[in-house]
């Protein structure tokens, strides 16, 4: 296993870092022990989870996956940095969702009783909430940071110009700043190289991207626009399931895939071992999400850290994304 430093902080994160939104929908308890299991087994230290998982996100199950990862961690907790999230709705009431200082206390201490810990490495915002200053957000996390419940703060699916207005605001404060951002990102969705790369280099924070596999749609399984399978991401009820069709399952998409995965194939490689290989030797990548509804699964994702890639390798992982046809930017979210 390779590591890094988060951002330019001080802590060292696995350069996998296992994704748990599966746990608690695709699959059960033991299941999820048994991903934990190979995930440490293999030297992954990095683990991301959130409250509102598993996915599709309900509120009868909220929780449920960080209930499940707290009957497995507590006699390993030092040997691993955990980062949850909070935003999305853990109830009905108004003050049950967002980023407001009563939210996030609430979220946090909800998420260290299922967690079975008392501190989480790295809190993260879900999303941007456009009802609360990121001013009131920033000084939540700063107390809560200065109360010992959590080590760094972090934000996922930020656009890079809110990253960069919430690492001002903690600059002119003096207040716990982003030292890492969550986006999608993979060789079918390159945006944020535009802005976001960038921003995060020059600002020294690190970059976990989600999605490095595209869903499931970059190992290949899929090789025609027929119905996808039953169990995988793309037939998730209602929104999660629509969310993942509307991404990657696309005639255009499926036909690029199925051509570079035949590619790869020629020269021996297997296209998920250079999906998350490429998607890790990307500037700036600090770290990528993998996640598994099966044990064998996330043991196979991960002998893509010994490859290595060529020069054909490259360049065909590049023309699947200059042949890709270009939506409009409202249609990629």
């Amino acid at each position: 296993m390779e590591f890094t430093n988060l951002g330019r902080t001080g802590l060292k994160v696995s350069r996998v870092c296992l994704g748990t939104m599966t746990f608690g929908n695709q699959c059960d308890e033991a299941t999820s022990h048994a991903i934990l299991d190979v995930a440490a087994e293999s030297g992954v230290t990095f683990v991301d989870t959130a409250d509102v998982y598993p996915i599709p996100p309900d509120l009868a199950t909220v929780g449920r996956t960080e209930t499940f990862i707290g009957t497995w961690l507590p006699a390993k907790r030092d040997r691993f940095v955990l980062a949850t999230k909070c935003y999305f709705p853990m109830g009905a009431g108004e003050n049950d969702r967002g980023n407001a200082r009563v939210h996030m206390i609430r979220a946090l201490d909800a998420s260290l009783r299922r967690l079975r810990t008392d501190y989480v490495d790295l809190y993260q915002i879900h999303r941007w909430d456009d009802a609360t200053p990121i001013e009131e957000t920033l000084e939540t996390l700063d107390d809560l940071r200065r109360a010992g419940k959590i080590r760094y703060a972090g934000a996922s699916n930020l656009a890079a110009w809110q990253l960069m207005r919430s690492l001002a605001v903690s600059d002119a404060r003096g207040l716990v700043r982003f030292d890492s951002v969550q986006p999608r990102y993979n060789m079918l969705y390159r945006q944020i190289e535009d802005e976001m790369v960038p921003a995060c280099v020059a600002s020294g924070v690190g970059i976990i991207c989600y999605n490095p596999l595209a869903g499931g749609m970059l190992t290949a399984k899929y090789e025609s626009a027929s119905a996808p399978q039953a169990g995988t991401r793309f037939t998730l009820a209602g929104a999660s399931g629509e969310l993942y069709r509307k991404r990657y399952w696309q005639d255009a998409t499926l036909e690029a895939v199925t051509a570079l995965a035949n590619d790869v194939r020629s020269r021996g490689k297997s296209l998920t071992h250079v999906a998350l290989r490429w998607t890790l030797d990307r500037p700036g990548i600090t770290s990528a999400i993998v996640g598994a509804s099966r044990p064998e699964q996330l043991r196979d994702s991960l002998a893509g850290l010994d490859l290595e890639l060529d020069d054909a390798d490259r360049a065909a992982c590049d023309g699947v994304w200059y042949a890709l046809p270009r939506r409009p930017a409202a249609e990629e979210r």
